[in-house]
């Protein structure tokens, strides 16, 4: 029998303590040892037993999280994932606790419809999981089994098609997927990319309204202009667009024009925005003008996207494991026969604009 996955959650509300630890303890492949009020607090109990997974507050008194987490990652490098209050302050401290080490980001549970708990509570899990497969964990790390659930395809926000028929054009466009790990993946990857780079669309899974800030952080470090997609942008050279989190992301394309639709719709691949959505949008209005590519993540969104990319005409490529923070997304489309090349991160983009020249 599998070890359960040990969390510790730390958060200052006693609400959010019991919320989070209700939902966590539903999933019978985690346990949650403790739970603390402060950063005080959670290292008494870290001494006593070490979690697996910390689930970390952004906002604490007497130590913030920003601050408990960096003495954290160098004492004890357990992996964090970051319960966020969904505000723009909340975004942007969330987003720097992932440049010190924290592998995922939630939002804090919240009364909703009985779909949007149940969501909630599978993303909750789900994140929870990624990081204790993660890297830096010191112990074994935890193979995981599929929650039950249903598990729709893209075929549920895709359209159907009604004509193959549309003006050929050859301007390329690259197409990303990318998950636990992928906020500094992308940031590898997207550095690296001059002003004329083809244009450039991305389902990194994130949290609503964190894209945003995630999009105005790369954006003022790279040289292309990146922002959160919005329904009906146009992909264009020097331009990268990130789905915004909680609405699906795809590309289509008027004449010789590409453009992304932004919609609502149900969980693909237990996810939303996903990556299956944008990969299988691009094979079908995109075809062989695409050069995927598939990062770091746990499970395997994205993996039927790639292969229908690949059988599309697209050139595909993996992240290697050696790089990957999580290799479960890379690896599943591998599995299944959709990638054409598996590499470092650090080669990926100079790979990238080779295929595009």
């Amino acid at each position: 029998m599998r070890d359960k996955i040990k969390v510790l959650i730390v958060d200052d509300s006693a609400i959010v303590r019991q919320t989070l630890s209700d939902i966590l303890s539903s999933d019978p492949q985690i346990q949650v040892i403790g739970t603390a009020a402060d950063p005080f607090a959670a290292a008494k109990k870290i001494q006593e037993e070490l979690p697996d997974v910390i689930t970390l507050d952004v906002e604490m008194p007497r130590m913030d999280g920003l601050t408990f987490l960096k003495k954290l990652m160098s004492q004890h490098p357990i992996p964090v994932v970051m319960c966020s209050s969904l505000t723009e302050i909340g975004s942007e401290t969330a987003l720097k606790a992932m440049d010190l080490g924290a592998v995922e980001i939630i939002t804090k549970p919240r009364m909703g419809t009985k779909q949007f708990i149940e969501e909630s509570r599978m993303t909750i899990c789900d994140s929870v999981k990624a990081a204790a497969s993660s890297r830096p964990r010191r112990i074994s790390a935890v193979r995981t089994e599929k929650m039950v659930a249903p598990k729709l395809t893209a075929d549920a926000v895709l359209d159907k098609p009604t004509s193959k028929a549309m003006i050929q054009t050859t301007e390329k466009v690259v197409i990303v997927g990318a998950s636990t790990g992928g906020t500094e993946a992308l940031k590898v990857f997207l550095e690296d990319f001059p002003t004329d780079c083809p244009g450039i669309v991305i389902v990194q899974h994130m949290p609503e309204h964190f894209t945003a800030a995630f999009a105005r952080r790369l954006d003022s470090i790279c040289r292309i202009s990146i922002k959160e997609a919005q329904d009906n942008d146009t992909v264009i050279r020097g331009h990268a667009l990130i789905a915004p989190g909680n609405k699906h992301t795809l590309i289509k394309r008027s004449g010789a024009r590409y453009y992304v639709e932004v919609k609502d719709g149900p969980l693909v691949s237990r996810h939303r925005p996903s990556v299956d959505v944008l990969f299988r949008s691009a094979a079908r209005y995109a075809g062989k003008n695409v050069v995927g590519v598939i990062m770091t993540g746990m499970g395997d969104d994205g993996a039927r996207g790639m292969l229908e990319m690949k059988e599309a005409g697209a050139i595909t490529i993996a992240q290697d494991e050696a790089s990957c923070v999580v290799f479960g997304m890379p690896n599943e489309a591998i599995k299944l026969g959709g990638v054409d090349k598996v590499m470092p991160l650090d080669r990926i983009t100079r790979e990238v604009l080779r295929l595009c020249n």
